[in-house]
C-alpha cells in the first residue's frame, strides 16, 4: 500500500510522539536511511508540522511526561522510601504520595487538609513527607527538626503544631512546636547537628532538581509529579491513575 506523503510524515510525527522515534519509522516505511532519504522524510516532516501545529503541543507533553517517568523511576527508593517515620496512612499502601514540603510554605500549609481527606477517604493510601527546605534559613532549620520529629516517632504532631503555629517560622515556634509533640529535646538536637540530617535534606534537594521541581508543594504520584497546591480531586485522579498502572 502506497503511502502519501503528508500521511508518511503523520505516521512518523506520531511514532516519535509515542515513543518509537522517528529513525524507526524510516526503516519500517522506507527500509534505509540514505542522505537523500533522510533530506525528504525531514522536509515531508517540516511540511506535516507547519500544516498540523495542533500536534505540538500533545507531543511536548508527551515528551515531558515520558522523561518525567524516567527522572522518578531513576530515584524512585529516595522518593518514595520515608526517613524514618515521616510518613502516615496505610504502611502496606499500594500508592505512595510523596509530598515535597518547606515549612515557611502557605501553600504547604493549606494542603494539610487535602492530604487529610485523602488518607480519610482511601485507605490503600500512603503518603511520605520529604523535607524541601527552599524558602529560607529558618525552613532549613525547622526541616531538621522534622527529621528529628521522625526519629522519635513524632512527625506528625510536630509536623501539625509547626504548621498550625500561624506564626513566623523561627526558633520559637520551632521549639514549642518540639515541646507540643513532647520530643526528647538532647536526642532531638542531636539528629538537627547530624550528618544524617545534611544528607537527607542533600538528596532531597537533588532529587528536586533532577524532577525539575522548584518549589513546594510538589507532588509524586506513580511517574507524575505535580506542582503546587492542589485539591483533593487532583490527588484522588492521580492516585487510581497510579493505581490503574499497577494491576
Amino acid at each position: 500500500m502506497v503511502k502519501s506523503p503528508l500521511a508518511l510524515a503523520g505516521l512518523l510525527v506520531v511514532s516519535a510522539a509515542l515513543g518509537g522515534g522517528t529513525v524507526l519509522g524510516v526503516q519500517a516505511l522506507r527500509g534505509g536511511q540514505g542522505a537523500s532519504d533522510k533530506a525528504a522524510i525531514g522536509s515531508i516532516v517540516r511540511d506535516y508540522v507547519l500544516e498540523h501545529p495542533e500536534i505540538l503541543p500533545e507531543a511536548m507533553q508527551r515528551l515531558q511526561s515520558r522523561e518525567t517517568g524516567k527522572a522518578v523511576a531513576s530515584s524512585r527508593s529516595a522518593i518514595f522510601e520515608p526517613y524514618a517515620a515521616a510518613w502516615e496512612g496505610n504502611p502496606q499502601g499500594d500508592v505512595t504520595v510523596a509530598v515535597m514540603m518547606d515549612y515557611a510554605c502557605g501553600y504547604c500549609r493549606a494542603s494539610l487538609p487535602e492530604i487529610a481527606k485523602l488518607i480519610a477517604e482511601d485507605p490503600k493510601v500512603r503518603v511520605v513527607y520529604r523535607e524541601l527546605p527552599v524558602l529560607s534559613e529558618a525552613s532549613r532549620v525547622a526541616a531538621r527538626w522534622g527529621l528529628a520529629a521522625a526519629e522519635q516517632g513524632k512527625f506528625k504532631p510536630f509536623h501539625t503544631a509547626l504548621y498550625s503555629s500561624g506564626g513566623q517560622l523561627d526558633e520559637a515556634s520551632i521549639a514549642a512546636a518540639a515541646a507540643s509533640a513532647g520530643l526528647d529535646q538532647a536526642k532531638a538536637q542531636a539528629t538537627v547537628a547530624s550528618p544524617r540530617a545534611d544528607a537527607e535534606i542533600a538528596k532531597n534537594l537533588e532529587v528536586a532538581s533532577k524532577l525539575g521541581v522548584t518549589g513546594t508543594p510538589s507532588w509524586v504520584i506513580g511517574d507524575r509529579v505535580i506542582s503546587g497546591m492542589v485539591p483533593y480531586e487532583t490527588l484522588k485522579e492521580a492516585v487510581a491513575a497510579a493505581r490503574a498502572t499497577r494491576s
